[in-house]
């Protein structure tokens, strides 16, 4: 399985990048990862509606950008819906076996994502209704899908 994770703006604390490149190791016995980062938008607290969404958009076109034909999108976005470890294992297994062997997972800026992006997603994936920083949100994402592998493979470290 192939694995994209395209991310608005760069990782910047050591601690964060250690993390990444941790789950990066362990998920090479499991799928072929690729991440990029995108670059973010300035977006200072006075934006209006419309600068909001032109922030979004310019973001939202860097990130399609990297979606190639053929993969399936998984946008991370708070009104998604929301799968415990198990049933994200049980997706991600099912995509494979239905021949959705590249998956491209998209983890907005701090204004969310655009709606080209969102139209574009197979799937709208919530990790909470609460917010997170996009660094922490990385982290996140790739242990689930780590532990995802090992869910589906009946190995050790779901509990």
């Amino acid at each position: 399985m192939n694995i994209t994770i395209i991310g608005v703006g760069k990782v910047k604390e050591d601690f964060f990048a250690k993390a990444i490149d941790e789950y990066g190791k362990r998920l090479r016995r499991y799928c072929k990862l690729n991440i990029i980062e995108v670059p973010d938008e300035k977006a200072p607290e006075s934006l209006s509606d419309k600068e909001m969404e032109n922030v979004k958009n310019v973001e939202g076109e860097n990130i399609l950008k990297h979606v190639k034909d053929g993969m399936y999108v998984i946008a991370l976005d708070v009104k998604g819906k929301m799968l415990s470890s198990q049933e994200l294992a049980d997706t991600l297994e099912k995509l494979g076996v239905t021949g959705n062997s590249s998956l491209a997972f998209i983890i907005g800026g701090s204004l969310g994502l655009s709606n080209e992006v969102l139209k574009r997603a197979d799937f709208r994936l919530s990790f909470s209704p609460m917010t997170f920083p996009h660094q922490l949100m990385r982290v996140i994402l790739l242990e689930q899908i780590y532990r995802g592998f090992r869910i589906m493979r009946g190995e050790p470290y779901h509990k």
